[in-house]
């Protein structure tokens, strides 16, 4: 009988990837998630599909119809891929689901995700973190005017670089009224290369790893084409994941965003306790159903190659390529790189990512907030205490 995995967070490209990885690899698939999105229900990959309340909103009624399916179709695995992992680690549901939950506890996902936290653990673990202070007081922010420029400052619980300021004049840090907003804090800007990596472990041993840049992203950070750094630095971040991941003991997925300075030094940015698209690269490598279900060590680096979106290749690569005059680079990244979300015989969750963009757009404008805001607002967990 083949083994079981739930995965959830069907609306990210995460997901699906994950899916068609894990039902190559011989295991039944389910997949869930708060909203119907077509992406995945459209792939003629043989999975099913499940639908649980938003956890945001609903974190009782979200725990039970987890461990409902878990019960109903002998789950083995629950790997979580965007922000609902944060609901998954609830204390009650972590120790229902206990061996089966892919997923750090609530503490450590809360220092990874707090943005302060995770810099003031790097330096404590010896790990290059920019100066980082917390902001939360009028008199606090007051202090950074003169140097603002100097820094940057950002919520400690954020994503996609919403509301971040890089290095703002001082005029501008005190119109934008952020210390009214919650819990924020300043970084020391660091000039230099950004680049991420995707790491998994298991009880605080890594078990699969990948570091990449982008030079295809939103003006906002997010990538929608990923390329493998060179053999060097991802080495040397390789290192500096696996000492992440056995400092913090972590039992799941972990990224963190780096930026090189001009003297090759990394400095770690912040973390995101949750799948990236990292995952694309790792899947690619044929690594990631081991290092997730144990069956596998770190996986070593392998030769250079490139993962994208193609719906966001196509709708956004191409008019900033026919723009920015980098059209034989889009061809190159077109034809070189793997489409994470359209494949050969299975071409449907293209155009499905398209219908759920533009309902996620839509979903936004009704609710007076971005698109990227939008698609997490049901599931995005800020640092409040769980019930």
């Amino acid at each position: 009988m083949a083994r079981a995995v739930l995965i959830t967070g069907a609306r990210a490209a995460a997901a699906l990837d994950l899916a068609r990885a894990f039902h190559a690899a011989g295991w039944d698939v389910h997949l869930a998630d708060s909203v119907k999105v077509r992406m995945a229900r459209w792939s003629r990959l043989h999975v099913r599909h499940h639908q649980y309340p938003p956890p945001r909103s609903d974190a009782r009624g979200f725990r039970a119809v987890i461990a409902g399916l878990v019960e109903r179709h002998g789950i083995e695995l629950v790997v979580p891929t965007c922000e609902e992992v944060f609901h998954l680690a609830a204390p009650a549901l972590h120790r229902a689901l206990g061996s089966r939950l892919f997923v750090p506890d609530m503490a450590t996902l809360r220092l990874l995700h707090d943005k302060f936290a995770f810099a003031t653990a790097c330096r404590e673990w010896g790990l290059n973190a920019p100066e980082s202070h917390a902001i939360n007081s009028a008199e606090t922010l007051a202090s950074f005017l003169p140097t603002s420029q100097d820094w940057v400052f950002k919520p400690r619980f954020s994503r996609f670089g919403d509301r971040t300021l890089v290095g703002p004049t001082p005029t501008k840090l005190e119109a934008s009224g952020l210390i009214t907003a919650g819990d924020w804090m300043a970084q020391q800007r660091i000039e230099g290369e950004e680049a991420c990596f995707h790491a998994i472990a298991r009880n605080g041993v890594l078990t699969g790893f990948t570091a990449y840049n982008s030079r295809w992203r939103l003006a906002g950070g997010a990538s929608y084409a990923f390329e493998q750094l060179d053999d060097c630095r991802a080495e040397h971040l390789r290192r500096i994941a696996a000492k992440i991941a056995n400092n913090g003991h972590i039992h799941g997925q972990f990224a963190c965003d780096v930026i090189f300075d001009c003297s090759g030094q990394p400095w770690l940015l912040e973390c995101n306790p949750r799948a990236t698209s990292g995952v694309h690269l790792l899947i690619a490598q044929g690594a990631i159903v081991g290092a997730i279900s144990g069956q596998a060590q770190c996986a070593a680096i392998t030769e250079p190659r490139q993962a994208f979106l193609g719906p966001a290749m196509w709708a956004l690569g191409l008019p900033q390529a026919l723009r920015t005059g980098r059209l034989s680079e889009w061809r190159a990244t077109i034809s070189q790189g793997r489409d994470v979300i359209s494949q050969p015989g299975d071409r449907a969750p293209a155009l499905g990512a398209l219908v759920d963009a533009a309902v996620f757009s839509l979903k936004g404008l009704a609710k007076g907030i971005s698109t990227n805001a939008a698609t997490t607002c049901d599931i995005e967990w800020n640092g409040e205490d769980h019930d």
